[in-house]
């Protein structure tokens, strides 16, 4: 394949969104979906012969385009790089994206914007695609960019709605703060590197060792300031505490947004950009273990404030932070593979979640609630089997995709040293609350008595077969993506020859981390977060079905605990207090009471006012009356007589 062949996979996708946004309104109308489902389609298929040239014969595709920017020393190409990092991006990327376009065309039908959104789906695909298949940072940063504004357009779809129109803006902002420090990391890369193409710096990052920049005073190594600049970044799109806050508000936007953007494509740029980068990450001990305990620590904390939301798709939505957070974990041991890999996994569990859910939805009028749900499993048995197959995935139950990835960051993460011990401890705990909330919205939702009204009751529906069909091949995922990483140690126990394929494939581009301890070990490992998972079922079962009056009572029992996870820890009205609101008192008694309203208006209603004034004084000197005129020439002839004798003296 050519850098021309390759250009297809994301300019299909572009080609529909003009098509859509120039042509839908008039033309197209609620006929879109026949433009961009098409169109992935065909992404998708060129992008899996890609993926197949690379994985079945190992060829890794470049090429350039045409050059982009040149401005002296600094020359920047339009190209692409499909490696094996890629391939496992463009896997996710293309599947999941194809088939929340297919999802889309039912959920959305009847929407008056739904031209609109096919556009901004499809200009979203695009935007992935060039982040991913980018082969210079200039050209990563724009890919970058272009998801986070397509994210801004899609969260805030319903604009007329002042909550959905206030989550695209806080979505927007808060990246702008991780943003500012990507930006940074990538003009010192071409500072000390002269350029800012992949196949320059990385080759040449052992340059940067050694060297220091001095900050605040001090000298900090090079290295540790690139990397942690660069993961300013990934902290904002891939939400990581504490930029972590705009991602449950984007929720506001449509269901299928957030399967695509929120769950399996943009959210985990984040933690391709680290594995990307990790020839320099890995020169700065300090960088990973920054990475690596943000990423437990996320992992943890989001998880907490899963247990108590009723909200069922906010209660996904820090579900998916506390997974990028297992992600990054990962990355911060040297598993840069492992963090791919759950990523891959996590791309479907995660879209088959959201897509239930937005099924849920779609039967009970959008009802979010899950205090008002329950016993929708006789009503929509297509929905819960896939939301089952979701769940115990996410688990990490034996068989299903989650379990693979998950155990492989644990034991990575175990085996990686001192602070991994702990790291570990961390993950085998969320492992255990993961389970817990996961279940609590299979209970909640479609076990039990009905708590909705009867009206909704009577409404009560599975989806139609264009929402059935995605949720049915992301359950096959949800199940059997994590199969092409069976652990060494599994199948050597099986007594079977060697099962795991994504980590030598990775292992070319991300190197293979060092692990160090037995294999009885790591199966031993694997039981503990194994029965960790199954506590966490059994403990859901015992309060929301057997015992439902004990969730009220353990929240008057702990309610301090309680009333900090249910508000999300106030981190929201912390920020709201120490950025928000003094913002706007600056903007509005300096910047627009003193700057604008006395300086700035000042000056430019001050000037045209003297102007103003002088003229009118000038005027009063033409009154029309004869004997003025002479009264004023005659004053003039005194004042230049007078003048004169001044001067001869």
């Amino acid at each position: 394949m050519t850098a021309n062949s390759l250009l297809l996979i994301p300019a299909l996708p572009l080609l529909a969104f003009i098509i859509n946004i120039t042509l839908g309104k008039g033309i197209i109308k609620d006929k879109a979906h026949l433009v961009s489902i098409p169109a992935l389609a065909a992404s998708w298929a060129i992008a899996m012969l890609a993926v197949y040239n690379v994985f079945s014969r190992g060829n890794v595709f470049e090429g350039n385009l045409y050059t982009w920017v040149v401005s002296g020393a600094f020359r920047v190409q339009v190209g692409f790089l499909v490696d094996q990092l890629t391939a496992v991006m463009l896997v996710v990327v293309t599947s999941v994206g194809l088939l929340v376009n297919i999802y889309s065309a039912g959920y959305m039908r009847g929407d008056k914007g739904f031209y609109r959104f096919f556009a901004y789906l499809s200009l979203f695909v695009f935007s992935m695609l060039m982040l991913i298949m980018a082969n210079n940072f200039l050209q990563l940063y724009f890919g970058w960019e272009a998801v986070g504004l397509c994210s801004y357009f899609l969260i805030g779809f319903w604009y007329e709605k002042k909550s959905a129109a206030d989550a695209g803006k806080k979505a927007f902002i808060v990246n702008r703060f991780g943003d500012f420090g990507f930006g940074l990391g990538i003009m010192l890369i071409f500072l000390y590197t002269g350029s800012l193409q992949y196949s320059n710096v990385f080759p040449a990052a052992h340059s940067l060792a050694g060297q220091t920049v001095s900050l605040f005073g001090s000298n900090v190594p090079l290295p540790t300031v690139i990397a942690l600049l660069l993961f300013c970044g990934a902290m904002g799109k891939s939400a990581q505490f504490p930029l972590h806050v705009w991602l449950p508000d984007a929720m506001e936007g449509p269901t299928p947004v957030s399967a695509l953007i929120h769950a399996a494509t943009m959210v985990t740029a984040g933690v391709f950009m680290v594995a990307r980068c990790s020839p320099i990450f890995n020169l700065s001990p300090v960088a990973m273990g920054v990475v690596a305990i943000t990423g437990a620590f996320t992992a943890l904390f989001a998880a907490t404030i899963a247990l108590t939301q009723n909200d069922i798709k906010r209660v996904i939505a820090y579900s998916t932070i506390s997974q990028l957070g297992y992600m990054f974990l990962a990355c911060g041991v040297g598993a840069y593979g492992a963090g791919v890999f759950h990523l891959y996994t996590h791309g479907f569990f995660k879209a088959l979640l959201f897509l239930g859910a937005g099924s849920v939805m779609h039967a009970m009028s959008g009802e979010l609630d899950l205090r008002k749900m329950g016993g929708l499993k006789k009503y929509m048995p297509v929905t819960y089997w896939t939301f089952l197959l979701a769940s115990l995935s996410i688990s990490g139950i034996p068989g299903f995709a989650g379990f693979f990835s998950k155990d492989e960051i644990l034991w990575r993460a175990y085996s990686s040293g001192p602070l991994g011990k702990v790291l570990w401890a961390v993950g085998v705990l969320t492992a255990l609350l993961t389970a817990f909330y996961s279940f609590r919205l299979v209970f909640m939702a479609f076990h039990g008595k009905f708590r909705g009204s009867i009206e909704q009751e009577r409404h009560l529906h599975e989806s139609p077969m264009s929402m059935g069909l995605p949720l049915l091949i992301l359950a096959v995922g949800a199940v059997a993506a994590g199969w092409v990483g069976i652990s060494p140690v599994i199948s050597e126990s099986l007594g079977m020859g060697p099962l795991d394929k994504i980590g030598p494939f990775l292992a070319t581009v991300v190197g293979t981390p060092v692990s160090t301890g037995a294999p009885t070990t790591e199966l031993a490992l694997m039981g503990v977060s194994v029965l960790m998972a199954l506590l966490g079922i059994l403990l859901a079962a015992y309060m929301y079905l057997w015992k439902p009056e004990a969730p009220e009572a353990l929240a008057r029992t702990f309610r301090l605990p309680y009333k900090l996870s249910f508000n999300k820890y106030y981190i929201d009205e912390i920020y709201d207090n120490a950025i928000v609101k003094p913002t706007f008192w600056v903007a509005k008694n300096v910047i627009v009471g003193v700057t604008d309203g006395k300086w700035i208006e000042g000056i430019v209603n001050g000037v045209p006012k003297a102007i103003g004034s002088f003229g009118q004084s000038l005027r009063k000197l033409q009154s029309g009356v004869t004997q003025h005129y002479a009264d004023i020439m005659a004053l003039g002839v005194l004042i230049f007589i007078a003048a004169a004798l001044l001067l001869r003296l």
